[in-house]
C-alpha cells in the first residue's frame, strides 16, 4: 500500500512538472473542409488564413464568414511566410507541400475526410483538440446531434438514386449515402453492390425505377462530364427529380443537416 501511494504521488508530481502545451495562436487551414470546422471553433484572432475555396459561394456554405480571413492557394511558400504554429491540411494535399512545411519546422495535421456522421463527430472533437477549444467542440457536437435528430426522417420514403457528372453514384459508405439514408430513402446503389463512389450505367439507373433522382446543380459553361445529366432518359427515370447544391454535400461538417433538409 505504501509503495502504491508513493508511486501515485510521484506520478502526480511528474504530471505537475510537465509543461502545459499552449493552444496554437497562428493557425492556417488549407483544406475546404477543415476551413469550415476551424471557422466554427477557432478563438477570435486564432485562425489567420483559410483556403481560397472557402470564399467561393459555389463551393463553400461559409463563404461570407471566410471573407474575414486571408485566403491561401495551398502553396508552401505563402503559408510559411504567415509564420503559422499550426497548419491544417487534408489527406489529398500534395505530399511535396506537406513535406516542405514540415522540413521548415511547422506542425502540420492532416485530418481525414468524414464519410459518415460518426466521423463528423470525431472530426469536431479532433479540431477542438488541435485548437485547444475542447469546450467549444463539445458545445458544437451537442448542437450537431440535436440538429441531426431534428432533420432525420423515418426510413419509409422509398428508393432514391444519387447521380452526378460522368455517371457516378454514391453508395452507402459515403457521406452522400449517409445523407440520403438520414432523409429516409433507400439507396439504389446497394442493389448493384456499390458501397463507395463508382460509375453507374444510365441503363441500370433507369431500370432501377427509383422514386426520387438526386443530382447536383450544373456549373456555368460547357462540360462534357455533365452532359449525361441532360440525357432524355433521365427525364422519365423517376417521378421526383431534385437538383441540390453541392456545397452542403461536399464536406463532413455539422452543415450536412442542410443537405438532409434539401430532400424534404
Amino acid at each position: 500500500m505504501r509503495r502504491s501511494s508513493t508511486m501515485l504521488a510521484a506520478a502526480v508530481a511528474i504530471a505537475a512538472a510537465l509543461p502545459v502545451v499552449a493552444a496554437p495562436q497562428r493557425v492556417v487551414s488549407m483544406n475546404l473542409c477543415s476551413d469550415q470546422l476551424a471557422m466554427m471553433l477557432a478563438a477570435p484572432g486564432q485562425l489567420l488564413s483559410v483556403s481560397s475555396l472557402a470564399q467561393d459561394p459555389r463551393l463553400s456554405p461559409m463563404a461570407d464568414e471566410a471573407a474575414a480571413y486571408v485566403p491561401n492557394s495551398g502553396r508552401a511558400e505563402e503559408i510559411y511566410l504567415m509564420r503559422p504554429d499550426l497548419v491544417i491540411a487534408g489527406t489529398y494535399t500534395p505530399p511535396a507541400t506537406l513535406s516542405m512545411l514540415r522540413r521548415l519546422g511547422i506542425r502540420v495535421e492532416t485530418p481525414p475526410p468524414a464519410e459518415d456522421f460518426d466521423a463528423i463527430r470525431t472530426e469536431i472533437t479532433r479540431m477542438g483538440r488541435l485548437l485547444g477549444r475542447e469546450e467549444g467542440a463539445r458545445d458544437l457536437l451537442a448542437r450537431f446531434d440535436a440538429d441531426l435528430a431534428a432533420a432525420t426522417r423515418p426510413a419509409d420514403r422509398g428508393r432514391a438514386a444519387l447521380y452526378s457528372a460522368n455517371g457516378y453514384t454514391s453508395g452507402t459508405k459515403t457521406l452522400a449515402g449517409a445523407i440520403l439514408e438520414a432523409a429516409g430513402y433507400d439507396n439504389i446503389a446497394a442493389d448493384y453492390g456499390i458501397a463507395v463512389t463508382a460509375g453507374l450505367p444510365l441503363e441500370l439507373l433507369v431500370m432501377a425505377r427509383p422514386d426520387r433522382l438526386v443530382t447536383g446543380t450544373n456549373w456555368p459553361g460547357q462540360s462534357r462530364s455533365e452532359a449525361i445529366l441532360s440525357h432524355p432518359a433521365l427525364a422519365a427515370a423517376a417521378p421526383v427529380k431534385t437538383r441540390v447544391r453541392d456545397l452542403f454535400w461536399t464536406c463532413g461538417t455539422p452543415l450536412v443537416t442542410r443537405a438532409i433538409r434539401s430532400l424534404e
